[in-house]
């Protein structure tokens, strides 16, 4: 209530928080500026690929649910519990993108099957170039 008392609207998502945090990236277009959650670190290392490519920023810590957690995480090496991850500490390097919809998300369409084919939207980016690809496949269904 503090915050939309403020004029700003919040959208609260159950999941698809990769692409959730996609959305960050081109403001003009979704009327998103800020995404707050939090996930697993796989799809957190993702997102900052995503916003590597897309020129968006990423701010990150790790949460721990059980001290299970805490112990893989210094089996990999990680000491310092309180660090804040920025984007680049995530991706250092250029970085290639892609992801195809399954299910009908926000940002892709979802795989729809024709009598004849089955048909997938899938988007591509890159870092180094900061291309934005999306493309729509038709694959025949062979019996």
């Amino acid at each position: 209530a503090e915050i939309r008392s403020t004029g700003a609207a919040i959208r609260l998502i159950t999941d698809g928080d990769v692409a959730g945090v996609m959305h960050c990236a081109e403001p003009d277009l979704t009327g998103i500026d800020m995404y707050m959650g939090s996930g697993g670190a796989p799809e957190g290392v993702l997102a900052a690929a995503a916003l590597k490519c897309m020129g968006g920023q990423f701010f990150g810590k790790l949460l721990f649910r059980n001290d299970d957690e805490r112990a893989r995480a210094r089996k990999a090496g990680i000491n310092n519990f309180d660090r804040v991850y920025t984007r680049d500490d995530l991706v250092r390097g250029d970085v290639i993108f892609a992801a195809t919809g399954v299910t009908d998300g926000s940002l892709l369409a979802g795989i729809k099957r024709e009598p004849s084919h089955l048909t997938t939207e899938t988007i591509l980016m890159r870092s180094k170039t900061g291309s934005v690809r999306r493309m729509t496949y038709r694959n025949p269904i062979r019996t």
